[in-house]
């Protein structure tokens, strides 16, 4: 089976490069750094470029594309225009759908848990209601909705936090959270927002158990087993390191009015789970990445 995997310079595209290589046929893309994506079968491509994207199709007859390239600022920053956003998370994903329907490849678009309403309390469901209050989140919906549009050979995974140390340049809240604490610095961390975090390494590895399943015209909620809140997230860091929780600053949503207020968005599983899809639990996941850190 032929995958390719856009955004493979990514913190989970990286992963994704690692894991589905040992079963795969894979290209992955990456546009500027290229992060591992050299160790594999790779093309350095602007997936706005349509024509080059259509040529590596053609050339390549994915099976599977796993769609995790995208702009995933909270803020936006000052050398990305709204447009370019728009463009990147929304009309490159229509383009791709389009491709997959015409060269007959399953697309897997890895989404956000940021699509849903905030405010609308524990573990929802897909059918949960939607208010993304960030431009990322309303983009990836967009995309979810072109998708849609243009044909049903697809997964749309709604990702929760993921979590685990980067590869190369690539990087995350975790990652720094430990650094910090390794350091002996004071770190601030969130007690009023939740969600269902999974590593990064476990997405990758449920990714590719989806690959060899008959899965199709799905959206499914795409995260751990358990609702934690970023501080009790770095509480279990600290618990399996013998960090100093000292150095742990509550903080509320309401300290960091420019990011966007996302209160509870902790998703439940049980659709992912009856495809056979079970995440471990959490500690057991925080042990793997730390096991597994560079």
């Amino acid at each position: 089976m032929k995958i390719l995997i856009t955004g493979g310079s990514g913190f989970l595209g990286q992963y994704l490069n690692i894991s589905l290589a040992e079963k795969y046929s894979i290209v992955t893309t990456y546009n500027n750094n290229p992060g591992n994506c050299n160790k594999y079968n790779n093309v350095r491509i602007d997936l706005r470029n349509s024509s080059e994207l259509k040529k590596l199709f053609t050339k390549f007859l994915p099976d599977v594309v796993i769609h995790t390239a995208a702009v995933s600022d909270s803020i936006l920053s000052s050398n990305l225009s709204t447009k370019d956003v728009y463009d990147i998370n929304v009309n490159v994903t229509e383009e791709l759908a389009k491709l997959c329907k015409e060269f007959n490849s399953k697309l897997i678009y890895t989404s956000t848990d940021l699509v849903y309403a905030g405010y609308r309390g524990s573990y929802l469901n897909e059918d949960s209601k939607l208010i993304p209050v960030s431009l990322y989140a309303e983009t990836k919906l967009m995309g979810e909705v072109k998708i849609k549009q243009t044909f049903n050979n697809y997964i749309i995974l709604r990702t929760a936090l993921l979590f685990g140390f980067g590869l190369n340049q690539s990087r995350c809240h975790f990652q720094f959270v430990y650094e910090q604490l390794k350091n002996n610095k004071p770190v601030r961390v969130f007690t009023d927002q939740f969600r269902s975090p999974i590593s990064v390494i476990e997405a990758s590895r449920l990714i590719s158990e989806m690959i060899a399943k008959d899965i199709s015209g799905e959206v499914l909620n795409f995260g751990g087993p358990e609702r934690v809140s970023r501080y009790e997230l770095a509480e279990r860091l600290c618990d399996l390191t013998g960090l100093n929780k000292d150095l742990l600053i509550k903080i509320k949503l309401d300290d960091m009015p420019k990011l966007p207020k996302v209160e509870d968005v902790s998703l439940s599983i049980e659709k992912m789970k009856s495809f056979g899809l079970i995440p471990r639990p959490l500690n057991e996941m925080i042990i793997e990445v730390l096991n597994n850190k560079v």
